[in-house]
């Protein structure tokens, strides 16, 4: 059996600002450090062989940082990197609210009919999802890796492996410094 962790980046500015990050690359701040660093100490003994992570920041910070410490091989993701977001990166998700309260009750009830101004839709989103699973579950058949994802990368991570619901996207936002833990059985990836 596959054990799959799924970690997500410690805190930048921008989520501890309840920014929309989505592709820009904002740094961990300190209290994404400090969460990182505790994430360190919960992972220390899950026998995680590779960790993986999209290039963007914090994905990749927080990648790094939990590799060195646990002493693992830390590899790059290519096409894993967040939900493009378009024109709603950088701004706050109660000014998406404020501005557009159609499209923000629409992302919340059906994001899937949802496309962000310039931006790309979760349907885009999840075909790169789904290519980078599968290459994964076809190098990885049993044992324990960790995947550094933001939301909602995650969550599509999740709904793609029959594990969860996508939920509220617009709270799952705001979630960082937090990992979960994905028992992948041929059963529940199709």
């Amino acid at each position: 059996m596959l054990k799959i962790i799924v970690i997500r980046p410690g805190a930048s500015d921008y989520a501890d600002q309840g920014r929309i990050q989505g592709t820009l690359d904002v740094p961990l701040n300190e209290h994404g450090k400090s969460e990182v660093a505790r994430l360190t100490q919960e992972l220390a003994g899950s026998k995680i062989e590779a960790i993986y992570s999209p290039k963007c920041e914090p994905a990749h910070a927080t990648a790094e940082r939990i590799a060195e410490a646990l002493h693992l091989k830390h590899k790059a993701l290519r096409d894993m990197q967040n939900l493009n977001h378009g024109l709603w990166q950088g701004m706050c998700i109660d000014e998406v609210k404020r501005r557009q309260p159609t499209v923000y009750r629409q992302w919340q009830d059906q994001p899937g009919s949802v496309r962000p101004p310039e931006g790309e839709t979760l349907a885009e989103a999840t075909e790169r999802v789904d290519r980078v699973v599968e290459k994964l579950l076809k190098r990885h058949r049993e044992g324990v890796i960790a995947i550094v994802l933001p939301e909602p990368l995650a969550s599509l991570l999740k709904v793609r492996l029959h594990q969860g619901k996508l939920g509220d996207l617009w709270q799952a936002t705001a979630s960082h410094g937090n990992w979960e833990l994905l028992e992948i059985t041929p059963e529940n990836v199709s």
